[in-house]
């Protein structure tokens, strides 16, 4: 049985909030999570992005399981090592870390790809890392107002000598680059269309 902890979620000043995601959105975020089976202790952490660019703009970006450094600038290359580059779920890819970071490699699992409701999720499950039985679930939501929300949450094991804040708050930086520049990303593509800002976080 995996032992859960959280840290309280950052306030934002923003109109957007998880009390106006749908609640089958939500429920992909909170139950695929609690399937994570482990027996040390695990923490859990969700964050929101507001991005000004079209939901099928942000999704045909992030749905790309097989090319995450489209916006994911920690990654050197990637590579399925599913046969005729298949990415239907139960995909694999190996990911290539750049130097600096703490990590070598990382393969992935795909577990979620929802077309309808835009929803991808993948888990961890091997590499050169620290990030034991690492699980991922990020949404593309549309804000009523031309743009997007992006919300990504995931579940990890706390690594050995570390607190489980030590552990949101190293794994949270990278998600908030990851989402930053999937936003840079988004909007380069959209044209950065001023009529339809949102508060940035």
């Amino acid at each position: 049985m995996a032992i859960f902890s959280t840290i309280k979620p950052p306030v934002f000043h923003s109109k957007h909030s998880l009390s106006t995601l749908p609640p089958s959105i939500l429920s992909y975020h909170t139950h695929h999570h609690s399937r994570h089976s482990s027996t040390t202790e695990c923490c859990f952490s969700l964050l929101l992005q507001p991005i000004c660019a079209t939901v099928p703009t942000v999704w045909s970006i992030l749905r790309r399981f097989d090319k995450p450094q489209t916006y994911k600038h920690f990654i050197k290359r990637c590579h399925l090592l599913t046969p005729h580059n298949n990415t239907s779920i139960g995909a694999i890819r190996e990911i290539e870390v750049i130097s600096g970071m703490p990590a070598l490699t990382s393969r992935e699992q795909l577990e979620i790809l929802d077309e309808e409701n835009h929803i991808i999720g993948f888990k961890i499950v091997g590499g050169e890392h620290r990030l034991c039985n690492y699980r991922s679930v990020t949404s593309v939501n549309d804000d009523g107002n031309g743009g997007s929300v992006v919300v990504e949450s995931y579940v990890v094991d706390v690594p050995e000598g570390n607190t489980v804040e030590d552990t949101i708050i190293f794994v949270n930086t990278i998600v908030r680059c990851n989402l930053n520049s999937l936003k840079k990303t988004a909007e380069s593509i959209d044209g950065g269309d001023h009529r339809r800002r949102v508060p940035v976080l």
